[in-house]
């Protein structure tokens, strides 16, 4: 038991002593007015209710001279001194049996999950917050263009050397990215470009070209030697870095080679655009 219960125990037993005193204090008065109607005479008959009342109240009313008598019963109402005299109550003070405060308990096990209540009712609506800052300006909107088309009006034959196709009119040639003294177009948009080449074969000769991308042949437009010209055409998909060269070549006459067109009409096209950037997903 700590020093803070012996401190309780010793204030219960405090009051139960003085309860008892009490107590035993009572005893003897009340054995001394039991002795004292014993041995008085035997009652004459009750009278009627009145003059009982009428008695009772002569026979307790105090007078002036006399005071009241030692042993008799009081009623609470009646005016006088208190039966018992008062006694003070002892007055203990507590903190001093306080003891000193004892050390933490450890921690008890926890408790099991009570169950998952319903879901509420959805809240009401909040106000409209307030318009944000404005952000940092984005990065500039970057659009990527690269597109040509040009042609040629004069027939052209083969030699002992591999000739460049050189082209004489323009249809199209954004940002000037087609040279047309060279003949060649020039990649300064990375990506995947589309390319088509139209020519017009000359009947009993042989049509042999090729499209190249820097030095090396990449698809070949040929025609058979026949009784009447046709038109002949190839297409293809490049995927070209910056500085690379897209162009037309005709083969060296081994054979003879030739490619017709004339002033008054183009028969002879070739045409590319770029169709995605190198930097798209």
């Amino acid at each position: 038991m700590g020093s803070h219960g012996q401190g309780l125990l010793l204030v219960y037993c405090l009051l139960l002593a003085f309860a008892s005193g009490l107590v035993l204090s009572r005893v003897p008065h009340v054995q001394g007015e039991q002795q004292e109607w014993e041995g008085t005479e035997e009652l004459p008959s009750p009278p009627d209710h009145a003059e009982r009342a009428e008695e009772q109240h002569e026979k307790y009313r105090p007078s002036q001279d006399q005071g009241l008598p030692a042993s008799r019963c009081l009623r609470c109402c009646d005016p006088g001194t208190s039966m018992y005299p008062a006694t003070a109550v002892p007055q203990i003070n507590i903190t001093i049996l306080k003891g000193e405060k004892g050390d933490r308990g450890d921690r008890g096990l926890q408790g099991k999950y009570g169950k998952t209540g319903s879901a509420g009712a959805r809240g009401h609506t909040g106000p409209k917050g307030q318009k944000g800052s404005m952000g940092a300006p984005g990065e500039r909107c970057k659009s990527h263009y690269a597109a040509f088309s040009v042609g040629r009006k004069k027939p052209m034959h083969s030699n002992h050397y591999y000739q460049t196709v050189i082209f004489d009119t323009e249809f199209v040639n954004l940002y000037g990215h087609f040279n047309m003294f060279t003949g060649k177009f020039y990649c300064y948009v990375p990506g995947i470009y589309f390319f088509s080449l139209n020519v017009h074969t000359w009947n009993q000769k042989e049509t042999y070209l090729h499209i190249m991308k820097n030095e090396e042949e990449v698809v070949i437009l040929f025609a058979q030697v026949g009784d009447r010209s046709i038109m002949q055409s190839q297409s293809l998909m490049l995927e070209l870095r910056e500085q690379d060269q897209v162009w037309v070549r005709l083969y060296k006459g081994e054979r003879e080679n030739a490619i017709f067109s004339e002033e008054l009409d183009t028969y002879i096209t070739f045409s590319g655009y770029l169709v995605k950037h190198a930097t798209e997903p």
